[in-house]
């Protein structure tokens, strides 16, 4: 079987992972209009403001997002929180703002601020090369460095839709990889890039940064989670997935995908499945496959957490308010690459997203099933998490506008600025 082919356009949601086949389901945010003005009386973070986005999440999931959790913190103390879904997936669960959610690459920032801390005490360098530390395990790794891996100009090119890899990636083979065993099978870009010249976004340069944190600290990476994130500030509902399975007893929000037929008439033109290629699990109304048992323990340093919206908002406030690294090491992640497909640029593991109603950092996620988005300002004061219980369904164009229409209207709600129009356009 011949490896399936992907234009750049469509990879993978950058989130994980990016996941799943296409990075593109795009991470931008683009484009509240400067010139809208709120309703009479209505301000951005007015009862009407906050009914609008209810109602715009509703019509997202409607109309292929399924799931939706919002959550707005504009950093008064009284966050917006919201969960619609679509009417058939409440047979399944009923989906409420504080379920635990597979939030894949955003998982990339957190291994990132734990690089960083150790950098700050002088056990790794950013100019360390990956041959260092891993000895013979990446092809050119004396080329590679530190930072390379961090902001994804390393040279490599992603494991997710190899041969070997691709039935781990739908659920299909139940196989647990090593992120050495993952390193192997990883191809060089194509074309070949000289490492340290161009953006391109692999889940491989996070499995080695995961391997060269437990080598410089002696811990398990589940572990420097725990101690140096989660614990100290709070985040009793996140943890590093080791399996498919959920804590028992626990809410979780069900995760979807369309069906093999229906994967493979969406990606018609862009990806180049083989026949029958499709994602496991139970079937569901509209052609749809519930992912929520997909293992996605390969996905490691590069997207193996679990988490809720209102625990990563509490990460990603602490990071870029200054609580998690200094300000030195803060300026070292938020120096950016250029990266058009992220809406801005890249660090060291934090995307700078550009918006018409003003700049904002974080990631995004995407596994089987699971899509998100998360941002802070500048000053981590105010914070936005948008949760959407599909990937690969919301490529579909009507999908994909009421989605985008959804997380614009709630960044600029979370920024304080006035809200783009209610009508998607795609």
């Amino acid at each position: 079987m011949s490896a399936p082919t992907l234009s750049r356009r469509h990879r993978i949601r950058r989130g994980v992972l990016t996941v799943a086949l296409a990075t593109c389901l795009g991470a931008a945010l683009a484009s509240c209009s400067d010139e809208a003005e709120p309703a009479a009386g209505q301000s951005p973070a007015s009862p009407a403001a906050d009914a609008r986005l209810a109602r715009l999440a509703q019509q997202a999931a409607d109309t292929g997002s399924l799931g939706v959790i919002v959550r707005v913190d504009s950093g008064d103390g009284k966050p917006v929180e919201i969960a619609k879904q679509a009417a058939w997936t409440k047979n399944d669960h009923s989906l409420a703002p504080g379920d635990r959610f597979r939030v894949g690459s955003n998982t990339k920032t957190v291994t990132a601020t734990l690089v960083l801390q150790q950098v700050a005490q002088h056990r790794i360098s950013l100019h360390d090369t990956v041959e260092k530390w891993l000895p013979g395990l990446v092809k050119g790794g004396e080329h590679i460095t530190v930072r390379m891996l961090l902001n994804h100009t390393s040279g490599l090119g992603d494991f997710l839709l190899t041969p070997q890899f691709l039935p781990s990636l739908t659920g299909q083979e139940q196989r647990t990889w090593t992120p050495q065993e993952l390193l192997a099978i990883t191809p060089e870009q194509d074309p070949p890039t000289k490492p340290g010249t161009t953006y391109s976004y692999s889940n491989a340069n996070y499995e080695a940064l995961g391997l060269i944190l437990e080598k410089a600290t002696g811990s398990s990476l589940a572990e420097l989670i725990e101690q140096k994130i989660t614990k100290p500030l709070g985040m009793k509902d996140s943890f590093l997935a080791r399996d498919a399975a959920w804590p028992a007893g626990e809410r979780h929000a069900t995760g979807y995908e369309p069906d093999a037929k229906r994967l493979k008439a969406l990606l018609s033109g862009t990806v180049d499945l083989p026949d029958g290629v499709g994602f496991a699990g139970p079937e569901r109304p509209d052609d749809n496959v519930d992912t929520a048992a997909i293992d996605p323990s390969w996905s490691w340093a590069a997207g193996g957490m679990v988490s809720t919206a209102a625990d990563w908002q509490t990460f990603l406030t602490a990071l870029n308010s200054g609580e998690l690294l200094s300000q030195t090491q803060l300026k070292q992640m938020r120096t950016t690459v250029d990266a058009p497909e992220e809406g801005g640029g890249y660090g060291l593991g934090l995307m700078r997203v550009d918006t018409a109603c003003g700049t904002v950092w974080g990631h995004t996620g995407g596994l089987p099933g699971y899509s998100s988005e998360i941002y802070t300002d500048a000053t981590g004061t105010r914070s936005v998490a948008v949760f959407t219980s599909t990937n690969f369904g919301i490529k579909e164009k009507k999908a994909a506008a009421t989605n985008k229409a959804l997380v614009d209207a709630a960044t600029c709600q979370m920024l304080g600025k006035p809200q783009p129009s209610d009508s998607p356009t795609g």
